[in-house]
């Protein structure tokens, strides 16, 4: 049985990450934590949950932590983490972190993209990126997992084929990306009041998104050269859900219709989480709402490719992709709470 914290117990990944561990047989609760509103129960902030976990959410105490905890999920917004990540590795803890302070292994990027200075360089050489489809051996043997944003997860999974197998002219590639509203957490914002979002469509962060060195860097990893995509977020009227529709233009190497299908399919056989829909199918917000996949479709236009790629951001995109990671972490059956 292992002996579970959340840091950061109000926003949405935290409790998508509750309602997981609820159903998990092999881990216990033990302790949560947020800046404000302490001494209320989980159940006063998640009214869903009432009768389900009676903890008490209380302040963030690092000594605590260390007494009660063997894994600790740290949900808080970025720049957070670095503060108590090396207290938490000091103590022998492992640590999964939702946020961004440890997922770009160049520390300039990160302040370049984040505005702060990186806090924990040491600690962010060893940490490992937890993409299990491409990191499940480091995983395996992890102490800090930088668990990844959502919008490079379902970008990464639907170009890690065509880059891994060099099937693409790297230089091509633009990622036309939409998200739920959920998938900027709970802010007291004007931008994101219902009025401005209801029956509103509109890009942001334009070739400016924090998000865009977190793709270049794994990319360029798997096709072992410098590749720099065109990502433009887009924020949809709805609560939850990320679709991606990526162009890119073919390679020296051709692939064609059902081919690129079977590649694609053959590449992911043995990932529990990556469906890859047949020859003219693709995937739509409805089909990933609520759960873990990762759905994929792709389209031969002769000299160039379209890929569609579907998640929930605050599962396969955040929380659902931390439990996999913690199933992997210590054994479990990688799917174990996830379905």
């Amino acid at each position: 049985m292992v002996n579970l914290g959340i840091v950061g117990g109000a926003g949405y990944t935290a409790e998508a990450l509750i309602e997981i561990f609820l159903k998990h047989p092999d881990v216990r609760i033990k302790y949560i934590s947020r800046k404000s509103g302490s001494g209320l129960t989980v159940s006063e902030v998640f009214p869903q949950l009432k009768n389900k976990i009676n903890l008490v959410i209380g302040p963030t105490n690092a000594k605590e932590i260390i007494s009660k905890c063997d894994l600790v999920f740290l949900a808080l917004p970025h720049t957070a983490s670095m503060d108590l990540v090396p207290k938490l590795l000091k103590a022998n803890k492992k640590v999964i972190d939702l946020s961004a302070d440890y997922r770009l292994k160049n520390k300039s990027l990160y302040e370049k993209y984040y505005g702060v200075k990186h806090k924990d360089p040491l600690n962010l050489k060893s940490a490992i990126y937890g993409l299990p489809e491409l990191y499940r051996n480091k995983i395996k043997n992890a102490k800090l997992v930088a668990n990844p944003g959502c919008y490079p997860t379902a970008a990464i999974l639907a170009l890690a084929p065509l880059a891994a197998l060099g099937l693409a002219d790297t230089g091509s590639i633009i990622i036309d990306a939409k998200s739920g509203v959920s998938g900027a957490g709970k802010k007291n914002s004007e931008e994101f009041l219902f009025a401005e979002i209801n029956e509103n469509f509109k890009a942001y962060k334009v070739g400016i998104h924090q998000h865009t060195p977190e793709i270049n860097q794994v990319l360029s990893k798997l096709a072992v050269k410098k590749i720099n995509v065109t990502f433009v977020p887009h924020l949809l009227p709805v609560n939850r859900g990320i679709l991606e529709t990526i162009y890119v233009s073919k390679g020296k190497h051709k692939v064609t219709g059902g081919q690129l299908v079977e590649l694609y399919k053959k590449f992911y056989k043995k990932e529990p989480f990556v469906r890859i829909k047949d020859e003219g199918k693709f995937p739509s917000l409805k089909d990933v709402a609520s759960t873990n996949f990762c759905d994929i479709g792709v389209k031969d236009l002769g000299d160039k490719i379209i890929i569609i790629s579907a998640i929930d951001n605050l599962l396969k995109g955040a929380s659902g992709q931390a439990v996999q990671n913690m199933n992997i972490m210590y054994g479990f059956p990688e799917a174990l709470g996830l379905i």
